[in-house]
């Protein structure tokens, strides 16, 4: 259970204490959540000594869940992903270690349902760290100098999928993510984006939640996360779940996390 991100402004004063220097925000939530989803990574490629430090403020039961650059999704849509991939995995990722959880994919609204493009995608994605770490030592000279390319441990990775499109819609698109053991992100969109409730994935459901009314800003009622926790209840019979608020608008992310977790027992 936790938050998409942890680096916002309106959180200073209102979730984190007045007063709490910047550098120690991320020690703070990791006081009160088990887990958060980092999404630097997303808009660009972060450096070994950044995930490292992440590393470094947070208890040893802290888990990062990453979210794969848009480069990969939004600006190449998963094509031609070798060197893409290569070069993310050399950016630090597995210096995370014991503490790298779930790998996040989330797709343009404006791209559609491909599947043989979503199947190369998924064929080129390492399995595991070892295999992470190999691909990782075959990135571009753009992470000359800057690559993190071992492991400290052989582990499985995981990965989770979150579409906007339409087209997604249908019953050959969690097929394709079961055949490839990938999970279908349940995103409460406030009705913007489709969405799923299949569990596509062998040992992993992955929840986004965006807003209960408005994307974004509205936070989710008590009877409302009375619901999440009955489907949560369910989903967790032999799976990891995963859950993130990116409700961060109005501070209402890390407050809704916090009491949601309560609910389910989880809560720091």
């Amino acid at each position: 259970m936790g938050t998409s991100g942890w680096l916002y402004p309106p959180w200073r004063g209102v979730f984190y204490p007045p007063g709490l220097p910047h550098r120690r925000e991320l020690e703070y939530l990791s006081s009160r959540l088990r887990s958060v989803e980092l999404n630097g990574s997303f808009y660009s490629l972060q450096r070994p000594t950044s995930y490292q430090s992440w590393y470094a403020q947070t208890p040893d039961d802290f888990i990062f869940s990453v979210k794969g650059p848009r480069f990969i999704t939004h600006m190449k849509k998963l094509r031609e992903p070798e060197t893409l991939l290569a070069n993310f995995f050399a950016s630090g990722v597995l210096a995370l270690g014991a503490k790298l959880g779930p790998i996040l994919w989330q797709l343009p609204p404006t791209m559609r349902f491909e599947p043989a493009v979503l199947s190369a995608f998924f064929d080129a994605l390492p399995r595991d760290t070892e295999s992470a770490a190999a691909l990782a030592g075959k990135h571009d000279e753009r992470l000359d100098g800057r690559a993190w390319t071992s492991t400290d441990a052989h582990r499985p990775l995981r990965y989770a999928l979150e579409v906007r499109h339409s087209s997604f819609q249908g019953e050959e698109f969690p097929r394709l993510l079961s055949e490839h053991d990938v999970a279908c992100v349940v995103a409460d969109s406030a009705g913007t984006w489709p969405y799923f409730e299949q569990v596509t994935a062998s040992d992993l459901v992955y929840l986004r939640l965006h807003g209960d009314a408005e994307l974004y800003t509205s936070g989710y009622t008590d009877e409302a996360l009375e619901a999440w926790a009955a489907k949560i209840r369910r989903w967790r019979a032999g799976r990891d779940v995963y859950v993130y608020f990116d409700n961060d608008v109005k501070v209402r992310a890390p407050a809704d996390a916090i009491s949601l977790a309560e609910k389910l027992g989880v809560s720091r």
